[in-house]
């Protein structure tokens, strides 16, 4: 096996982005708190989102209609205009949200960078994707970037396909299970995982034990010497 690609996700890969929606929903729950209760409200989000990702895709904005339509729910239409003005400050804040690479992300893809051809594989909205890899100061390691409504076995292959020799001689790199780590398998590239401690429950999925291109790492940082030993 040559390796010669290999592709990252970015949230909660690179840097930190599910704290920012779990400190979002307490503050949703603070607006409608006078509605129902947190944990009603929470589920009744999550509802929603998941009806909604078909429509609106992954991303801020999707997840801030989301909240509307929630409001609107619990209360049966009578939410407050100036609940909906918050709810649409709070989406403009997380779109404005820092960026901060987590641990190993900057020194693992200098480690890597022209030793094999690095793409970032991420889906989202594309104005934010670009800004989050904007002011994260890691767009210089990579030689592509993949912005993706979805990530699938077909969309790995197509990638691998355009930035290297194919998913045989691949791998991805991500937090998630579900979207970055068994897709990739299925299309014939390795998948390594790398845990999080705030997974998205629509990320979760269970590790697939017994794939002999699947690897599990703590970190980034074990990525070079994980390489090595292929």
């Amino acid at each position: 096996m040559q390796l010669t690609t290999i592709g990252f996700d970015a949230d909660d890969t690179l840097w930190q982005n599910e704290q920012f929606f779990r400190l979002t929903e307490d503050r949703f729950a603070e607006l409608l708190a006078d509605f129902a209760e947190a944990k009603h409200l929470k589920q009744s989000l999550l509802d929603a989102e998941m009806r909604n990702l078909r429509l609106y895709g992954f991303g801020i904005k999707g997840f801030t209609l989301s909240m509307i339509e929630t409001a609107l729910d619990v209360t049966a239409g009578k939410v407050p205009s100036s609940v909906i003005a918050r709810i649409m400050e709070i989406g403009r804040d997380l779109l404005q949200h820092p960026i901060e690479p987590l641990p190993y992300a900057t020194e693992t893809l200098e480690a890597l960078a022209g030793r094999y051809k690095l793409v970032l594989i991420t889906k989202g909205d594309l104005f934010d994707q670009e800004r989050k890899l904007a002011q994260s100061g890691l767009g210089d390691h990579f030689d592509g970037v993949e912005i993706v409504s979805d990530k699938t076995a077909d969309t790995y292959a197509r990638i691998f396909a355009r930035h290297g020799d194919g998913p045989q001689n691949s791998m991805m790199v991500g937090n998630s299970l579900k979207s970055d780590v068994i897709p990739a398998l299925r299309a014939g590239a390795w998948g390594v995982f790398v845990p999080h401690e705030l997974t998205w429950v629509f990320e979760q999925e269970e590790p697939p034990v017994g794939e002999p291109r699947f690897r599990k790492i703590a970190h980034l940082g074990e990525l070079p010497e994980l390489i090595k030993s292929l």
